[in-house]
């Protein structure tokens, strides 16, 4: 629970200016700062130029540089338009002088429409299911200390995965999978958190879904993953401290790239959420 209130903190954005917004950040066990939280972070402070109780629908955003862990992001927000029922904003995040991060943002009235969704795959609850297995100690052991500071970190969400997965000893399989996701502990009836956070943790699972064919895994430490982009649509509200199927597919991976996306379904089948990302997926060569 204290990594969930930690976090929690973090979405808490020091605003400096009307437009200018300071965010901290956490050490998540790896060298540079999680995607995800300057994703969600980015998307906290376009909220906060939102004064008309439109939400958010749709981020598309860029990762320029690694962020450092260990200082503050400042996040630019431009009011690029205010529409009759649209709102678009444009969110530059700095640090040490220099971007790190840019995305826009898309908000709407809320308004009622045609309605279709996409079915929900047929997987067993989660109560069905073992939380995310981790390595036994004599395997942690073996690792480098950035890759053992990974794993053993505490975190704010709980995963109980559909297919077993070994990423010590992973096998070339097809780049399907789903996972069911909650936070460890209740969350205020806030919806912009809420939307903040499924940004946040969208950033697990889903770039790793395009390394599935190739057996191969980061935590082997023969590769460099990196994201390069991630969007996210949100189609339908959602509570991130309730069950959600996070269901993956990876279509291509090429040019050492890997491209995958995914959905979020509500346990009872409501399509919340979809999200797609290409990142850097590149095998380090073994030296002889």
């Amino acid at each position: 629970m204290s990594s969930l209130v930690d976090l929690q903190q973090q979405f808490q954005l020091e605003r400096l200016e009307v437009n200018l917004f300071r965010g901290q950040s956490r050490d998540t066990g790896s060298p540079q700062v999680f995607g995800g939280q300057v994703l969600g972070q980015a998307l906290m402070a376009a909220h906060g130029t939102i004064e008309d109780g439109r939400v958010v629908h749709s981020l598309h955003g860029y990762f320029l540089r690694r962020g450092d862990f260990t200082k503050p992001i400042v996040y630019s927000v431009d009011r690029s338009r205010d529409g009759g029922s649209f709102s678009a904003r444009r969110v530059v995040a700095v640090q040490n002088g220099e971007q790190i991060f840019i995305c826009s943002a898309s908000f709407q009235e809320p308004e009622t429409g045609l309605e279709y969704q996409a079915s929900m795959p047929k997987v067993p609850p989660p109560e069905e299911l073992k939380p995310l297995a981790k390595p036994s100690q004599a395997e942690v052991d073996k690792l480098p200390e950035k890759l053992r500071r990974w794993l053993e970190i505490e975190r704010p969400f709980e995963f109980r995965p559909v297919q077993k997965y070994n990423p010590l000893a992973p096998v070339a399989s097809e780049p399907v999978r789903q996972i069911w996701v909650r936070a460890v502990d209740k969350l205020p009836d806030d919806d912009t958190l809420h939307r903040c956070l499924l940004a946040y943790v969208s950033d697990y699972w889903l770039l790793d879904t395009s390394t599935m064919p190739h057996g191969a895994s980061f935590l082997r430490g023969n590769l460099i993953m990196a994201s390069i982009d991630h969007a996210i649509w949100f189609h339908r509200h959602a509570r991130v401290d309730d069950w959600l199927l996070y269901s993956l597919d990876s279509p291509s991976s090429s040019g050492a790239r890997g491209f995958a996306r995914g959905s979020f379904y509500t346990r009872d089948g409501v399509l919340a959420a979809s999200t797609a990302q290409e990142g850097l997926i590149r095998l380090v060569q073994s030296q002889r």
